[in-house]
């Protein structure tokens, strides 16, 4: 479903994006992991076009993701973003239909107030919840919000930005759950960004290592333990040698 060739990205003299060669298969969960500032977001915003990349290819179904109607490139995907990033002035039903008031895909009022109510079903809050304002949630439930908007337009391809960021353990396996149970039924292709091990080992089919602007392993999550990789096998362990650090 996405296919990165020798992907490039700068921001002056500091080379984020060094030839990333990634291949996400259509209807699995890739989960891409590294440390802070290894350009997990960048990677994101140049697919979704937010970045414009320097050099180097973004297939999104075979098709460049560069060229063609950018509303209908857009209208494929879905995203949830690191803190949820709700609008406060609009109570939750029209963040969850924000993008069916609006554009291509705009539906009548009422009808997008149903899809919305819908899809906080989904993931477990009451319809009493469509209007709240999102300051009147908690962390967890704004969480949740973030994720049915994510999801209101059935895409087929979702975006995770670090799904269970600033959120309590249980709260965190709660998200990881629906992440896992709802893109399995909508048949949806992801892509997570994360550092929490736990989330990788909850939703990922496949996970690929990105450092030093470069992917440096990809495999089943099933074998990620016994990678053989220095750089996986720091991370994962949290060790404070190994090569992240001798690079750093």
């Amino acid at each position: 479903m996405i296919q990165l060739e020798n992907l490039q990205k700068s921001f002056g003299p500091h080379k984020v994006l060094a030839g990333v060669d990634l291949t996400v298969p259509q209807g699995r969960s890739m989960v891409i992991i590294g440390g802070s500032g290894s350009g997990k977001s960048v990677l994101l915003k140049c697919i979704l076009g937010l970045e414009t990349p320097d050099g180097g290819r973004i297939l999104v179904d075979g098709q460049d993701a560069t060229k063609g109607d950018r509303d209908a490139f857009l209208a494929r995907f879905g995203m949830l973003f690191q803190g949820a990033a709700l609008f406060d002035s609009l109570p939750v039903w029209q963040n969850v239909a924000f993008r069916l008031l609006r554009g291509a895909l705009k539906r009548p009022k009422a009808e997008a107030r149903e899809i919305a109510i819908e899809k906080l079903r989904r993931v477990g809050l009451s319809p009493d919840v469509a209007d709240k304002f999102p300051a009147e949630l908690s962390g967890g439930m704004q969480k949740r919000v973030g994720l049915a908007r994510a999801i209101a337009a059935e895409p087929q391809i979702i975006f995770f930005d670090e799904p269970t960021t600033g959120l309590d353990p249980i709260m965190a396996g709660v998200i990881d759950d629906l992440i896992r149970e709802i893109t399995a039924e909508m048949g949806a292709t992801a892509l997570t960004i994360t550092h929490d091990m736990g989330s990788v080992r909850a939703i990922a089919d496949e996970v690929a290592m990105l450092h030093g602007g470069k992917i440096r392993w990809t495999g089943p999550v099933a074998e990620l333990d016994a990678s053989g990789d220095p750089y996986v096998e720091q991370f994962i362990t949290g060790s404070s040698t190994g090569p992240i650090a001798a690079l750093r």
